[in-house]
């Protein structure tokens, strides 16, 4: 999911109750709801090395006690200067309690990883003992109705406390659990609607005709804002079939012309592609990958180019691009010697 969500996850979840059990409790999940995207630093040494490690070690079961007690870590050091500090500081409303701290960075901690699961991209939580994807795909990365939920939890009861305020009531001293709470079930209700309509997308999939061709497998990619409408993919002996998938009218559009990729023949230049940095990294991630080599250009350079078919179909709320989002491509040499790799239009370098 993308940063907003989890951050207001966490907070959801500190003000659903936790913020009463122990002081530093609503910092400290809003922080850990987000922390494990902290891995996009990666990006430092280039697009391919990014890619590699997004998703990797802070998002896994074993990765996240070590991160929990770095944040609550740094929180217990903060704690220290502020309360030796020469002004004195206001005492917190609720008690310090750093091993209820600690478990409630956990919870947050797996907030993240749960909300990943939702969406297409997919995690290893249990990398590195079992290196599988895991990808429920039954939510966008960016759902708008989610969004609305939660940021609906967290300022509702600002605004109503301001109508309080205007009356002469008096100001609570936690406010929101039960938006909190409210924001919390709606999220459950929402994920719960979407999980059964993308069952029906891949029983649609499934049962579709294309052409008499037998379907091996389905894949069906969730759309925003509508939980009916899904990105699906049929996987037959000789090619790939997009459509277009409505659960409302158990209806499977598709367009012969453009909706079909073929499966690309195997050739000395993609074979030495899969073998590459971005070759092995893409094949470990990719579910539905398809490598194409496009032939050489009048310099004899032979382009193979790596594309994921889940994130082939035109996105609404995604920006426009040259190439399919989460593509890759390796440029080799007449001899068949790799010059460069590129991914999402960056070079490695």
């Amino acid at each position: 999911m993308e940063p907003i969500t989890h951050l207001m996850t966490g907070a959801c979840l500190a003000r659903s109750g936790f913020n009463r059990k122990a002081a530093y409790a609503t910092a400290v999940m809003t922080i850990a709801a987000e922390a494990p995207d902290l891995d996009t630093l990666w990006s430092i040494d280039g697009p391919i090395a990014s890619f590699q490690h997004h998703r990797g070690w802070t998002h896994t079961l074993i990765g996240i006690p070590f991160e929990a007690a770095i944040l609550v870590g740094a929180f217990y050091l903060y704690h220290r200067w502020r309360t030796r500090s020469n002004s004195p500081a206001k005492p917190p409303r609720a008690p310090i309690s750093w091993p209820l701290l600690y478990l409630f960075a956990l919870i947050a901690f797996l907030s993240h990883i749960l909300l990943d699961w939702t969406n297409n991209y997919g995690i290893r939580p249990f990398f590195p003992f079992n290196p599988h994807w895991y990808a429920g795909s039954f939510v966008f990365i960016f759902e708008p109705v989610l969004f609305l939920i939660l940021l609906t939890a967290l300022v509702a009861p600002s605004l109503f406390g301001l109508i309080n305020a205007e009356v002469g009531a008096n100001k609570p001293a936690f406010r929101g659990q039960n938006w909190a709470i409210f924001g919390l079930l709606a999220t459950l209700a929402l994920w719960s609607l979407r999980y059964i309509e993308h069952d029906k997308a891949l029983t649609l999939a499934q049962a579709a005709d294309y052409g008499g061709a037998p379907v091996s497998r389905v894949f069906a990619s969730p759309a925003p804002i509508n939980p009916f409408r899904w990105y699906t993919i049929a996987e037959t002996p000789q090619f790939f079939q997009l459509s277009t998938t409505n659960t409302r009218d158990n209806a499977v559009a598709t367009n012969p012309q453009s909706d079909i990729v073929y499966k690309p023949p195997t050739t000395l230049g993609t074979l030495v592609a899969k073998r590459s940095w971005l070759g092995e990294v893409y094949l470990d991630w990719s579910q539905w990958p398809v490598v194409t080599d496009i032939g050489a250009d009048a310099d004899g350079l032979t382009t193979v180019t790596f594309r994921d078919l889940r994130f082939l179909s035109n996105m609404p709320l995604l920006p426009k691009q040259k190439s399919a989002p989460l593509s890759g491509a390796v440029v080799l040499n007449p001899d068949r010697r790799i010059l460069h790799m590129d991914f999402d239009g960056r070079t490695q370098h």
